[in-house]
């Protein structure tokens, strides 16, 4: 028997481990060349592992949630001639599953949205392909991810899915009341996107000296300028948010004190300034905190930020962004968007050594010239490495984007 070793490649800068989320083969399946065999989770995306060769699949690295490293042995095939390597139809039918019992039928539970549902490409294209509504199934996998295995299933069943929830131990009674008393407790694994920002999380808390500087902005003549721009945008511009003008705001600021624009590599001791500005945009998705980066943001205006703002969000809802996409930040914005809140103290995202985060937009009174007027504020709260940032540094680069803010004309001037 001739046997072939597909060792996990290296998926992206720095990356060492992946995790499996999703497993689209057995073992003792015969598959064909570019057949996609697995996901694998990085910390920066999710991403599609095709067959490299044509073969029976004689071992597994693992399971959904377990953890290769890169250069280990994902899948091992047998390519020997006695294994026989069938047609495209006769290998799905050697997989198709076993069509089970029919279950009492329940009703379907579909997602809020196409477009917040967790897949893969490849299971997106056999829905298309099969004009099912991936809506319309439930998922079981990490963070309520599809897989293939849920679609099969789907179809096996006649369009009528049952959500498996795992080890969960439900239990209730009446108390004399009348009301419910609930004893249950459901555990789940923490897989996927949770376990990775889990693992970032606890990396730079544990090992990043935080400080957050928190100041209050007037942001009334910015308002009205966006307002402005927004009615006089043509078809092909995106709508400007307040991002744009924070991005622009960034670029300046990173211009005067260009230790925030830095990446600090503590194991030897050694301290990266950048020229090019990198903003990830810390986003909340489907599947998780996301950071997809908007590269050479230094060479764009408000308009590109705004574009690229769009196209970013949207890959990363639906998992679409590339490597590149999600890799390569030199400092990261975050932003709650119209939740806000009047104060937040971001996590720096490692081993960048500053992170910009929008709170509330809100009406308030404000003393100005003695007289009360109504303004727009916003406060920003910016963290910071101290063993890089030195907090009156920090203070003087918060001061400055204020300063850019409020009087937006300087944000598309010279240095100022």
């Amino acid at each position: 028997m001739a046997v072939f070793d597909f060792l996990l490649p290296d998926l992206g800068e720095g990356v060492v481990t992946s995790e499996i989320v999703e497993l689209n083969v057995k073992l003792g399946q015969i598959v064909v060349e570019d057949d996609v065999l697995i996901a694998m989770m990085t910390d920066k995306a999710t991403v599609e592992l095709p067959s490299p060769v044509d073969g029976k699949i004689i071992k597994i690295a693992g399971g959904v949630g377990d953890i290769v490293n890169v250069g280990e042995v994902l899948f091992s095939f047998d390519v020997s001639d006695e294994a026989e390597i069938s047609s495209p139809s006769a290998k799905t039918a050697d997989i198709a599953p076993p069509i089970p019992e029919k279950a009492p039928e329940k009703p379907v539970i579909a997602q809020q949205n196409s477009n917040d549902i967790l897949a893969s490409p490849s299971l997106r294209r056999r829905a298309a392909d099969a004009d099912i509504d991936l809506s319309l199934i439930v998922g079981s996998g990490p963070a309520g991810r599809l897989t293939h295995a849920d679609l099969d299933g789907f179809i096996a069943s006649g369009g009528t899915y049952i959500s498996q929830v795992k080890h969960q131990s439900p239990s209730s009674e009446a108390n004399i009341t009348g009301k419910t008393i609930k004893t249950g407790i459901n555990e789940f694994p923490m897989r996927g996107v949770r376990r990775k920002i889990a693992e970032a999380m606890e990396i730079s808390k544990l090992h990043i000296p935080h400080y957050t500087y928190v100041e209050e902005v007037d942001l009334t003549d910015l308002e009205k300028l966006r307002g402005q721009l927004n009615v006089e945008r043509n078809d092909s511009q995106a709508k400007l948010t307040l991002l744009p003008f924070m991005m622009q705001a960034i670029v300046k600021a990173v211009a005067k004190f260009p230790e925030c624009n830095a990446h600090y590599d503590a194991k030897n001791q050694m301290i990266k300034q950048f020229e090019a500005v990198h903003i990830g945009m810390a986003a909340n998705t489907p599947n998780g905190l996301m950071v997809p980066v908007i590269k050479h943001a230094e060479a764009m205006d408000i308009w590109d930020y705004a574009a690229k703002i769009s196209e970013l969000a949207e890959k990363a809802r639906n998992l679409t962004a590339s490597r590149d996409e999600m890799s390569g930040s030199t400092i990261t914005i975050t932003s709650l968007g119209k939740m806000g809140g009047i104060v937040t103290t971001p996590i720096i995202n490692a081993p960048e050594v500053c992170i910009i985060g929008n709170n509330k937009l809100v009406e308030r009174p404000m003393v100005i010239n003695g007289e009360i007027v109504i303004r727009k504020m916003m406060n920003i709260s910016a963290s910071f490495d101290h063993r890089i940032v030195d907090g009156y540094e920090g203070a003087q680069m918060v001061q400055y984007i204020k300063s850019l803010l409020e009087v937006p004309a300087t944000l598309f001037m010279g240095d100022v």
